[in-house]
């Protein structure tokens, strides 16, 4: 039986969600599998990985044959880095001391780099919200001060319309006057 480690898709259309698991090579892409291994999320920034480094390393191991995409996440977390410093362990290259310092001198740098991204996307988003705030302040104020600006300027057409209203209608009583006058002789 060839095993292979490889992705199983979840998650909804458009949304997918990934189970690493180690299967059986001649069963279905989500079909039976023999010990799920982790998870992957591509729909975050960074993509989330959950490994258990332990199982995929007793896989590989074993022999389990992981697909291009697997092989990919395995490079990122370490797993394949970790197998060739075991590789060199059993050979007498190094001992296991040796290749747990070196692994943990690459995971703790690996960490460190993931960090750096999560900050500087926080940072940029934050940026951006900070820009996108100034921005609409900035529109605000020109709104405030436009709408000022039309209120000032009815204002002062109210003023000498006011004005000229109670000249005319001093006027107009006599105009309504008069007619009536002539009504009634």
């Amino acid at each position: 039986m060839s095993v292979k480690i490889r992705l199983q898709r979840h998650g909804k259309k458009g949304k997918p969600f990934f189970h690493i698991v180690a299967a059986d090579a001649r069963s279905p892409r989500d079909g039976k599998y023999i010990e799920r291994i982790g998870s992957y999320n591509p729909n975050t920034n960074p993509a989330t990985i959950d490994l258990d480094n332990g199982k995929a390393l007793t896989w590989l191991q074993n022999g389990a044959q992981p697909t291009e995409t697997a092989r990919a996440i395995l490079s990122y977390r370490g797993v394949l880095y970790r197998l060739h410093l075991q590789k060199g362990v059993l050979k007498g290259a190094l001992t296991q001391e040796q290749a747990d310092a070196k692994w943990n001198e690459w995971n703790s740098g690996k960490e460190g780099k993931i960090q750096a991204k999560r900050d500087g996307l926080a940072k940029s988003a934050e940026d951006a919200k900070r820009e996108q705030l100034k921005h609409e302040r900035s529109v605000n104020e020109a709104r405030m001060k436009a709408q000022s600006e039309a209120a000032a300027a009815a204002v002062a057409e109210e003023a000498p319309a006011a004005e000229e209203a109670p000249a005319a209608a001093e006027e107009a009583p006599a105009v309504d006057e008069a007619p009536a006058e002539n009504a009634g002789e």
